[in-house]
């Protein structure tokens, strides 16, 4: 079994920033994409960001603009940079990676966007 371990989730005020990382062992190789899904209660999981192996990146809607995801592949990491945080951007953050077929995902992380 496969652990990420995610950080640096929180509660901030509406227009505040977060950085979430999420680190995947470093004896893990090939990971293809890295990505941020989020759950906020009553809805469904919905992708936020993903970045591929060599870099390039896709949004959602919601997150573009205001989101920037980024990886680090010599420590199997990555991040979310959140900037202008709203109050609909609060939910719990999961970070998920592919791994040749295979689908990972951390336990998450709570973001409150809250005055």
């Amino acid at each position: 079994q496969v652990q990420l371990v995610e950080s640096g989730g929180g509660l901030v005020q509406p227009g505040g920033s977060l950085r979430l990382s999420c680190a995947a062992p470093v004896s893990i190789f090939d990971i293809n994409t890295m990505g941020w899904y989020r759950q906020a209660p009553g809805k469904e999981r919905e992708l936020v960001a993903h970045i591929s192996r060599i870099g390039i990146t896709s949004y959602a809607d919601s997150a573009k603009g205001r989101f920037t995801i980024s990886r680090d592949n010599a420590k199997n990491t990555v991040y979310l940079q959140m900037n202008s945080l709203k109050p609909e951007d609060t939910a719990i953050y999961y970070c998920n990676i592919i791994v040749g077929l295979t689908y990972y995902w951390g336990q998450g992380t709570q973001v409150t966007v809250s005055s």
